[in-house]
């Protein structure tokens, strides 16, 4: 571990490196192209201004990861995020930003039906879908999410177990139409 604190031209090099990865992560925690844009935007510029006391360079993605689950929690919190608006407009369906993980529940649909698998995920409770972000997509241990998303290890249990239990009966609902 490192014992110095990190130079301003380490954040330039890191945020070039990992910016893509972090939004694909921003981008299934949010399920939003735009919110997911603005998360990492905000925990980057939380870890900016914290930047100079990082000494362990190993420990900047935990870092954001927790960053942007804290603010997607604060925003989720707050009754203008929550909003929904009913326009007379139906949306262009979305291309999925990157695939789920194939060790999680995307091993078990082919690769034509990640796209609907993906679009499930966006419809999980914002709990529920942060745990399986993080376990399946991030491919982080439960003891990792539970520490990001400040909860106990069982409770990171439940929450998967639920989501993937409802992506499930969403997935049968949804291919059986």
């Amino acid at each position: 571990m490192t014992t110095e604190p990190l130079a301003g031209s380490d954040f330039t090099t890191y945020v070039a490196a990992r910016r893509r990865t972090l939004l694909g992560s921003a981008r299934a925690i949010t399920g939003d192209d735009h919110a997911a844009e603005d998360l990492v935007q905000c925990a980057l510029t939380k870890v900016y201004r914290a930047w100079p006391q990082i000494r362990d360079p190993q420990a900047v993605d935990a870092y954001v990861r927790r960053a942007m689950v804290n603010q997607n929690t604060s925003w989720w919190r707050q009754a203008w995020r929550r909003e929904e608006r009913a326009t007379g407009i139906v949306p262009e369906p979305r291309a999925p930003g990157r695939a789920m993980a194939t060790a999680g529940p995307a091993a078990e649909v082919g690769i034509e039906d990640r796209s609907l698998l993906w679009d499930l995920v966006q419809q999980l409770p914002a709990r529920q879908r942060t745990a399986v972000v993080l376990r399946y997509y991030e491919d982080l241990p439960e003891a990792e999410v539970a520490g990001l998303m400040r909860c106990s290890v069982g409770t990171v249990k439940s929450n998967t177990s639920r989501g993937l239990a409802t992506l499930r009966r969403m997935y049968v609902d949804a291919t059986a139409a």
